[in-house]
This record gives C-alpha cells, sequence and structure tokens, in this order.
C-alpha cells in the first residue's frame, strides 16, 4: 500500500477552506492509503509562538481531525515533536542542503520580507524540516497545495542528493497528490480570493466559530450595487459569493438566487441570510463534536500518545537504516 504524509501547522482553528481543501479529503485516503497525518509543532516556532498556547493548539487540530471524521486507527495522527526521529532527520539532510538553495526559496524570502526581525535559521531551514517530515515515512504522495509545491520540489531534490552522495536508492522522491477531481476552491468573505487565516478575521467561517459569529461575517460580506443588465457576468465579488452559496445551500437555493441574478431582481441580504444559516447547518454539528473532544483532554492526550507510538515504529525503521547509510 502507497503512504502518504500530510502536516498542518498548530494554529488553533480551521476554517471552511482547510476542510474542503484538505480534512474531507484526508478522510476519505485513510481507507485507501498508509496515511501519515502530523502537527507540525516544531514549524511553529518559527515565529516564536506563545508556549502555553503550543499544546492547546496541538489538541485544537487533534480535535477538528477527528471531528472531521480521522480514525486514528486508520490514520497514523502525531505531532512532530513527539518522534525524535524527525530531529535528526532534518539534521543529516542540513548536511547536504545548500545555503543558496535554501535562501532562494520563495516563502523564505517572503517571510523574510514580512518579519524582518525575526529571520531565524529555522525559518531559512523550514523546507529541510518539511522534507524530514516525509522522507521520515518514505512517502510515495504529499498533498499540497500550490503554495508547498516548491517545497515539495525541494524535498525530492534533498533524497535526490542523500541518494547521490552516498550511492544508495533508499529514499524515494515522493510526488504531489492528485485526488483525481478539481479541488473544491472555498473563497473568501471579502470577495477578494480564497478563505484564509492570513487575510483578517471576517474572511474566514471557523469550524468553532458561534452561529451570531457566522450571521456577522456572513451579512458584511462584499458586494456590489447589483447587475445592471439581464444575464450579466457576475464580478469576481459576487461570483465568490456565489461559490460559497453551491457549497453550502442547496441546489434548490443557488438556482432561486441565479435566476434572480440573472433577472436584475437579486437582493443580496436575502440570499446573504440564505447563506448564514446554511453555513450554520454544516458548521454546528462540526463545532459541537469540537468541544465535546476538547473537553475530554485524557482522550486527546491518549491518541497522541498511540499515535507517536505508531509513528515512531516508522521513523525508528527509517533513522536506523539511514545512520547505516551514512557510516555511524
Amino acid at each position: 500500500m502507497k503512504t502518504v504524509v500530510s502536516g498542518v501547522r498548530p494554529t488553533g482553528r480551521i476554517h471552511l477552506g482547510n476542510y474542503f481543501g484538505a480534512m474531507r479529503n484526508f478522510v476519505r485516503m485513510q481507507h485507501e492509503y498508509d496515511c501519515y497525518f502530523f502537527i507540525a509543532d516544531y514549524h511553529s516556532l518559527t515565529t516564536h509562538p506563545n508556549p502555553e498556547a503550543l499544546r492547546a493548539n496541538n489538541y485544537h487540530i487533534l480535535a477538528h481531525y477527528l471531528a472531521a471524521g480521522l480514525d486514528p486507527d486508520k490514520a497514523v495522527i502525531y505531532t512532530q515533536s513527539d518522534v525524535p526521529e524527525t530531529a535528526e532527520l532534518y539534521l543529516f539532510l542540513n548536511m547536504n542542503a545548500y545555503l543558496g538553495e535554501l535562501s532562494r526559496c520563495t516563502s523564505f524570502k517572503e517571510k523574510a520580507r514580512q518579519n524582518p526581525d525575526n529571520v531565524n535559521a529555522g525559518l531559512l531551514t523550514y523546507p529541510t524540516l518539511m522534507a524530514a517530515d516525509i522522507l521520515l515515512h518514505r512517502a510515495d504522495f504529499v498533498p499540497v497545495g500550490k503554495d508547498q509545491e516548491q517545497h515539495l520540489e525541494m524535498t525530492r531534490t534533498f533524497a535526490q542528493r542523500f541518494n547521490h552522495v552516498y550511492h544508495t536508492d533508499f529514499f524515494k522522491e515522493p510526488q504531489a497528490f492528485n485526488f483525481g477531481e478539481a479541488l473544491v476552491k472555498v473563497p473568501g468573505l471579502d470577495g477578494k480570493g480564497k478563505m484564509g487565516k492570513s487575510e483578517g478575521e471576517m474572511n474566514a467561517i471557523y469550524l468553532t466559530d458561534p452561529d451570531e459569529v457566522i450571521r456577522k461575517k456572513v451579512m458584511k460580506a462584499v458586494t456590489d450595487s447589483g447587475p445592471t443588465e439581464p444575464n450579466q457576468e457576475k464580478p469576481e465579488i459576487i461570483a465568490n459569493l456565489f461559490q460559497l452559496l453551491r457549497i453550502l445551500s442547496s441546489p434548490e437555493a443557488y438556482t432561486f438566487f441565479d435566476e434572480q441574478y440573472n433577472q436584475c431582481q437579486i437582493r443580496y441580504g436575502d440570499l446573504k441570510k440564505q447563506l448564514a444559516e446554511d453555513a450554520i447547518r454544516f458548521v454546528s454539528p462540526l463545532r459541537e463534536r469540537i468541544n465535546a473532544l476538547l473537553a475530554d483532554e485524557d482522550l486527546l492526550k491518549k491518541t497522541l500518545r498511540h499515535g507517536a507510538e505508531r509513528a515512531r515504529e516508522s521513523a525508528v525503521k527509517t533513522l536506523t537504516e539511514v545512520r547505516h547509510i551514512i557510516g555511524f
């Protein structure tokens, strides 16, 4: 069976874009592949998080995973810091990673521009830590978004280089995972692009948002003054709103408002009210499951211990062979 590896930084909250973009597909994948899903708490240290919040954020991500349907008996779910072999492989890969290629990485240059007072070594070597996460389990596939494609290419480079330097074919060259269909793009409420945390609090609907917060966010979604001609093309801010409607509402509701728009009779307030209630209907059961899981800290601890044990079985095998290949 092929192996899939994917990780997420412990930011504490997950929004609808994350759910439709990855989590829903992870639930399907766990039945077809050997899946390792990790919480990237080492990665989060590049931005100096609050130490008190780190463990709580790990629990939040785990609760979201379990609420969405990931089964810890089918998929291996663990935190990066519970598998020390990750750090050791990270060290070995850094010995063959070059300053020039790391400093040219697009994400490094962007982060350095955004945070000029915190350009740390961990930020520079972020791609080698990501490579360690992937190669640790000798992954065949990695689900990645457009913003992570360069990192995956670097992972393949590091795998090739290790094999070349030590005259082996030990590491596979992992490929980007293709779900076999167009991924659902969830637009943000600001009307400009995809839903995301970096675009501001009001841009995203989180899976733990209370009902009134969801209503407030949706009712403040950006719109225009309305169509002036029948069947005119929708501008981006309105097309995004209809995309949310397509994802969260019934086909009948979508058709009704689409016809209203085409007939120049659209009332955006009515559309937003429909969208808000449908978003609440979708989010509410997930929020209840997440909150119930967060209230059971013993279960979360047990789940992460179980995941760490299973992840280390794979990791120890890899590191034992890597150390032998290197000559230790």
